[in-house]
């Protein structure tokens, strides 16, 4: 799946997208996260923040945070070209 693809979904299911699945997607794109407790901490590819920073609930993954996903995943798409 393309990171087009990716955002085009994410964007349709903001609010019922899986936390294992946005997980998933941020570990491809960005890395192994740092785990402490029940936060999914990602570094990102350029300098600084922000870290993506996920916390699951109830299964879901909160819609803000879906949101800040597909924010990272445009920038990231930017600088790769």
């Amino acid at each position: 799946m393309t990171i087009d693809e990716t955002i085009e979904k994410l964007e349709k299911e903001q609010v019922s997208t899986r936390f294992t699945a946005l997980v998933k997607i941020c570990t491809v794109h960005f890395g192994e996260p740092r785990v402490r407790s029940s936060h999914h901490i990602f570094k990102m590819p350029w300098p600084g923040d922000p870290r993506l920073n996920l916390q699951e609930h109830k299964s879901k993954a909160k819609p803000y945070q879906v949101r800040q996903v597909i924010d990272a995943l445009k920038r990231f798409q930017r600088m790769t070209g």
